[in-house]
């Protein structure tokens, strides 16, 4: 089982949620508050990166999944986006996808960390 953080639309409740084919869903968790949260391509998806200062914690659900489910996830995973481990507020680690901060910075895609995590700022958007 590969323990694994999500943030974006594959959320419960969010489009993208039967990607994760009926993954375990451990429950809700946060990141560290070290990263910062972009709306990525006119709102289609999140960009998160790591920050050395000014990060925020991110909410987000922690999920085990299968080699099957997690290669269903990928599949659907925008371009751009890279597998890492980040840290989350507990102090334990999960694998997730980040954006490059470079990438944001060059394409000047709104920070959205006020809302704390995608399902906010999605609910907030109306």
């Amino acid at each position: 089982m590969k323990r694994f953080f999500i943030c974006g639309s594959a959320l419960s409740g969010q489009p993208d949620h039967p990607n994760l084919q009926a993954a375990y869903l451990v429950g809700p968790v946060s990141t560290a508050p070290k990263y910062r949260l972009h709306s990525v391509k006119d709102g289609w998806h999140p960009g998160i990166y790591a920050v050395e200062s000014g990060g925020i914690s991110i909410l987000g659900e922690l999920y085990e999944l299968t080699d099957d489910q997690y290669a269903s996830l990928m599949a659907g995973e925008p371009p751009d986006l890279y597998e890492t481990q980040i840290d989350l507020a507990d102090g334990s680690h999960a694998d997730a996808m980040l954006y490059p901060k470079e990438l944001v910075e060059k394409n000047g895609w709104p920070d959205i960390s006020k809302y704390g995590g995608w399902a906010a700022y999605k609910a907030a958007e109306g």
